[in-house]
């Protein structure tokens, strides 16, 4: 069952996945692959599974500090460092899970599954929670909320 993603990420909806899973320090994004995210073997191309790694482990940490309404923090992406164990086909599923956090850092792993639960990547990667993110000395972008969500304010 999707779950509507609680900040809007316009290059995920441009992919065309869904959130299933978003709780506990868990997330679990899922994608029925089509020829547009493809390299020239056909299969899963490896910045797909990297970016969907990314976005799932991203949302496992923001799982764990939820306000009142359900929204998480903001958290950027120190260092991620992936494994290609097979190619990717039909419905994959990244799994994103909190390892370990601390007031500022969030420790993940995370995993892509093929439609047969076969291992087609995996990953670790470290995240900074963020209230905002500085774009230059006197500009900070804060996070932007899903219109699925509402209209409240951080």
């Amino acid at each position: 069952m999707s779950i509507p993603f609680t900040v809007r990420i316009p290059f995920i909806e441009q992919i065309g996945c869904t959130l299933e899973r978003f709780d506990g320090g868990h997330a679990e994004i899922v994608l029925l692959l089509d020829e547009r995210h493809t390299n020239s073997f056909g299969v899963a191309h490896g910045g797909l599974l990297m970016t969907l790694l990314d976005v799932a482990m991203a949302h496992a940490a923001r799982s764990l500090r939820l306000d009142a309404q359900g929204k998480g923090p903001g958290v950027v992406t120190i260092e991620m460092k992936t494994n290609f164990m097979r190619p990717g086909l039909g419905r994959i599923r990244a799994q994103g899970s909190v390892m370990h956090t601390t007031a500022s850092l969030a420790f993940c792993e995370g995993r892509v599954l093929d439609e047969k639960d076969q291992l087609c990547a995996h990953a670790t990667a470290t995240f900074k929670f963020l209230r905002a993110v500085p774009v230059s000395r006197r500009d900070v972008r804060p996070l932007t909320e899903s219109p699925l969500q509402g209209s409240g304010s951080d």
